[in-house]
């Protein structure tokens, strides 16, 4: 019973235990994006005062203002929209062709020995190789026609895909691995219940680095052969020195190309928790 008394918490240990958490301030919870916002406002102020003193060209710069009634005006129109619809259709089908693909490809690859031996030494070679040098001869295969872009887009993004899911399986946790043998599981369900969940952080990671290359491959396919989309609308007022027009051009590139990674990032860290532990202790 002396034993009970004395382990019995004090009054004011049991007040501080009721006290609650103090929260963290506004700043700490939002600094990233307070930061953030407080360098793109001072960039575009200072862009926009170096311009309206005469410090930079217009021509060759225009101004966050212009830029900005560019894009009311620009809003307004059907051509815009389909020339935005053209290069998301694009990327669409070349990106998810290129993960359909990559991911069979980099599971067999990573999985089976004698696959791995086949494919590893094409795959470093395409990798390797400048994909824009091969546009004249993908131009000669397709034309300058949708299947072309697809395809050029489809290329610049499937190795990402197939080299981050390779690595996955062939970092799969071996303690896991040989636990499943040692119950006589057959390859394929330690291929389901173990490889396959552990690969998912390194296939994500792989998507993710593909759709910022897709959506550049676009823009370069465009920007060599097309008659639609966004690159070709840059290109076009390019060389009519419409740099307004321009900018908001690329502006649109980068805010869809910080979409598509922001999202992706999101999916990829919800499944972080199973990446493998590589050189972790039992």
């Amino acid at each position: 019973m002396a034993t009970a008394a004395t382990s019995a918490p004090s009054a004011g240990e049991l007040r501080l235990q009721r006290r609650p958490l103090k929260q963290p301030s506004w700043w700490v919870r939002n600094e990233r994006l307070a930061l953030g916002l407080s360098g793109f406002i001072g960039l575009l102020i200072v862009w926009e005062a170096a311009v309206r003193l005469k410090l930079v060209r217009e021509l060759f710069a225009s101004s966050p203002s212009a830029i900005a009634l560019t894009f009311v005006q620009e809003f307004q129109l059907r051509s815009f929209w389909e020339g935005v619809g053209v290069s998301v259709e694009e990327f669409a089908l070349g990106y998810v062709a290129a993960v359909i693909s990559g991911i069979i490809v980099g599971l067999i690859a990573g999985w089976y020995r004698r696959a791995n031996y086949v494919a590893a030494p094409w795959i470093a070679a395409w990798y390797a190789t400048p994909h824009i040098a091969l546009v004249p001869l993908i131009i000669l295969w397709f034309g300058i026609g949708l299947g072309y872009k697809v395809f050029y887009v489809f290329l610049v993004s499937f190795f990402a895909i197939v080299i981050n899911t390779m690595v996955g399986v062939q970092t799969s946790e071996l303690r896991y691995i040989e636990v499943a043998r040692s119950f006589r599981a057959r390859d394929m369900t330690i291929f389901r219940t173990v490889v396959l969940p552990g690969t998912l952080p390194f296939i994500l990671t792989g998507m993710r680095l593909a759709a910022t290359h897709a959506w550049v491959g676009v823009v370069v396919a465009e920007l060599i052969g097309a008659n639609a989309g966004l690159g070709f609308m840059i290109n076009l007022n390019g060389r009519m020195l419409h740099t307004n027009v321009v900018m908001m051009g690329v502006i649109i590139l980068g805010i869809f190309g910080i979409i598509l990674s922001e999202g992706l990032s999101r999916v990829e860290r919800r499944f972080e928790a199973w990446r493998p532990r590589v050189g972790a202790d039992a």
